[in-house]
């Protein structure tokens, strides 16, 4: 049994009414089994803000409540994170391909966040955005709550520029040409399963949609594979994949598009061919402008 070792938080509501606390999570948690709720109540890993242990007939009361995630077997990456930046404000650090930002699914501790808070010894440490777990980069952690805004603010406002590698196969039949730039326009919804989405063309009211931006250019050609730099605009789930597919090229082993491969376990030696680049922004605390590149590149 793997237990994280940061534990995650719920607020109980006010305007909530439910007998137990426990019938709340069940509630507000529908994917996890009630069994394990209750192991880890048994385990004491479910606690009031004042250390107060919470047990299956623990009577609701609104406030703040702390758990810590369990799975019965963490797989564990093989793959190194870098440090690329370190100062008192922010973290830059490099994600390699497969290891999750946070903890999700069955990787509770082995997560980029929580091995960068074991090498810094900062539990204050949190990420600002996200990468996909398939996807391998560059990663911003604000190091301190005081000034986390201001690095939220960089994606909210759009006040950061990122550049991503991606390769993709093309043939005789079906091949861009160096310097070919594309900028894509569209709308993303959710498809089936939920947790894939679709490209549209439009948005209407039936269908809730989000609007992505993207601009693409093919850098290089050898073979039958293009590089491609890839500059999203706006910062959609799955955004860069979908406008990959949406030119007609889409990115060399990706398991979800064009077309959801079967459930399996991870193929070290097939990693998904996108990599966060380069990260550029104003440093909103210090304002110098700063740039930062990963440590490896794509090459065809």
């Amino acid at each position: 049994m793997s237990k994280s070792e940061k534990p995650s938080k719920v607020n109980l509501p006010h305007e909530a009414s439910h007998a137990t606390i426990l019938e709340f999570l069940i509630k507000q948690f529908p994917h996890v089994p009630i069994h394990e709720w209750k192991q880890r109540m048994a385990d004491d890993s479910v606690y009031r803000e004042d250390g107060t242990i919470i047990k299956p007939d623990s009577p609701y009361q609104p406030g703040l409540i702390y758990y810590h995630r369990q799975v019965s077997a963490e797989p564990t990456i093989p793959f190194s994170e870098e440090i690329i930046e370190h100062n008192e404000h922010y973290l830059i650090a490099y994600k390699p391909h497969f290891l999750p930002v946070m903890p999700t699914g069955v990787f509770v501790n082995e997560c980029l966040q929580q091995r960068l808070i074991k090498a810094t010894g900062n539990t204050e440490l949190q990420a600002v955005h996200r990468l996909d777990r398939d996807t391998a980069g560059l990663v911003l952690f604000s190091t301190k709550p005081d000034t986390r805004h201001h690095y939220h603010e960089l994606f909210g406002q759009k006040k950061i520029e990122k550049q991503y590698q991606a390769i993709a196969k093309i043939s005789e039949q079906s091949s861009p040409s160096v310097g070919q730039k594309w900028h894509i326009k569209n709308y993303l919804a959710r498809s089936t399963p939920k947790f894939l989405f679709k490209n549209l063309e439009s948005a209407d009211e039936t269908v809730k949609a989000q609007y992505a931006e993207s601009l693409i250019e093919c850098t290089q050609i050898k073979s039958n594979k293009a590089l491609f730099k890839l500059e999203p605009i706006t910062g959609r789930t799955h955004q860069l994949r979908l406008h990959m597919q949406h030119i007609g090229y889409p990115i060399l082993n990706d398991r979800f598009y064009p077309e959801l491969q079967p459930k399996s376990a991870d193929n070290y030696e097939k990693p998904l061919q996108l990599l966060a680049y380069c990260l550029k922004f104003t440093d909103p605390v210090s304002q110098q402008d700063v740039t930062y590149h990963a440590p490896v590149t794509l090459e065809v």
